[in-house]
């Protein structure tokens, strides 16, 4: 009897365990309070050209302006500093509804102030992310949102998107609450903006679009939103079956499945760009025109060499297979699209070869979990090696907005039903 009543304290311990904790509880009675992606940019160093003097980033005021994919009453913006050197501290970061996305001018009534932790201001780690606080913040879809940002010191190192197809607005000063940015810098680059994140009923999800130049929108219409993502977005809240679905654009442009070149390569970037995106469930992969174009692009390469390009590009699609499906996403394979005739890569034969190589191995059944057949879409049908001239740019291997919307009308919605 003694050992038993040395024992009776660990029933209500026990008890206690079993008991449900608050956050259970919520979710147990139905609570809303699953975080989904509603817009997103794949994050990099930008390159010489792309980046701005240390002194713009002094004392300075960034505002920048995203388009959501999908609707929402209380939201989350990431900050990044996934490629700076150093901590980055921002004094302050505001939300306002812009009055055009091609202009710095905003309701002024609209603007909020961001907490983090509570706090207005901010310091971000070198190499981290950094999530506000939940901010009641009502969001329609297909809206438009301006996020503004001071720094009072320039960052160790930037990180940001180069291919925006946006105007951000740049001043010196702290005026993140400014009805309009006069005489603001123009420039069209993301910076240190990485996500929003919406907070969603149980059903939501998002797709993200893994991809080079064509999914970053290269040859799309500057403040338009007309990208082939911006597009699917625009489909997708069209049905109310799948108006619970967002869509986060992680393209890079120039981006490699194998190599780094503009951006980390696909799998070195694959655990920020889509493992750790809210609420991923579907990804759509249309990356490898690039190493396949790089392959000859300055010489003839060997058959050996064209035949090791080929299978190191099928492995690296089977290892973003293996681990999507290790964190429940579903895959789908995007064929890689005709670039024959451009003057970037100058294909030749061999070149088509190997992309009609990779085709077929995207279209086998047993890869994938589904396919959205581009290259069927986008192709000459007199000439199936280039792209089909009223959805050609002019550059014979970016599609024009009329072909980025011929990619979006492409993708069946019951993918994501």
């Amino acid at each position: 009897m003694r050992g038993v009543n040395q024992k009776w304290w660990l029933l209500p311990v026990l008890a206690a365990l079993l008991l449900p904790t608050p956050l259970a509880r919520s979710q147990s009675a139905g609570q809303p309070g699953k975080w989904v992606g509603s817009w997103a940019a794949a994050m990099q160093t930008p390159e010489p050209q792309n980046s701005l003097p240390a002194e713009d980033l002094r004392d300075a005021t960034l505002r920048q302006i995203v388009h959501l994919s999908t609707g929402g009453t209380t939201l989350r913006v990431h900050l990044s500093n996934a490629f700076g050197t150093a901590p980055l501290h921002f004094t302050s970061v505001h939300l306002a509804r812009p009055l055009s996305p091609a202009s710095s001018a905003i309701d002024p009534a609209s603007d909020r102030a961001l907490s983090f932790s509570g706090r207005a201001d901010v310091t971000v780690p070198a190499g981290a992310e950094y999530i506000s606080d939940p901010i009641a913040y009502p969001s329609p879809a297909l809206s438009s949102l301006a996020i503004t940002f001071h720094l009072d010191g320039a960052p160790g190192g930037q990180t940001g998107h180069p291919g925006s197809r946006a105007t951000s607005y740049l001043i010196h000063g702290d005026f993140v609450s400014a009805a309009e940015l006069k005489d603001a810098k123009r420039v069209e680059h993301w910076y240190q903006l990485a996500n929003v994140d919406l907070q969603s009923g149980p059903d939501a999800a998002a797709v993200v679009a893994l991809g080079d130049s064509i999914t970053d929108g290269h040859a799309s219409t500057t403040n338009a939103n007309d990208r082939w993502t911006d597009v699917l977005a625009e489909r997708l809240q069209a049905s109310a079956a799948t108006r619970n679905i967002g869509v986060l654009n992680e393209g890079i442009g120039g981006n490699h499945l194998l190599t780094d070149g503009l951006g980390p390569n696909a799998l070195a970037r694959f655990n920020r760009d889509v493992l750790a995106q809210s609420g991923a469930k579907y990804l759509i992969v249309l990356e490898g025109v690039n190493d396949l174009g790089s392959l000859a692009r300055h010489g003839i390469a060997s058959p050996a060499a064209h035949a090791a390009m080929v299978q190191n590009i099928l492995g690296a699609y089977r290892q973003i297979i293996v681990r999507a499906h290790s964190n429940g996403i579903r895959v789908i394979g995007a064929t890689i699209l005709p670039y024959m005739g451009s003057d970037y890569y100058n294909p030749a034969p061999v070149n088509e070869a190997d992309r009609k190589a990779v085709n077929a191995w995207i279209r086998a059944p047993g890869h994938f979990d589904a396919v959205v057949d581009f290259d069927k879409v986008m192709r000459d049908p007199k000439h199936p090696d280039r792209l089909r001239p009223s959805y050609d740019s002019g550059d014979h291997l970016h599609p024009s907005p009329a072909g980025y919307r011929a990619m979006a009308d492409a993708v069946p919605l019951a993918l994501f039903r």
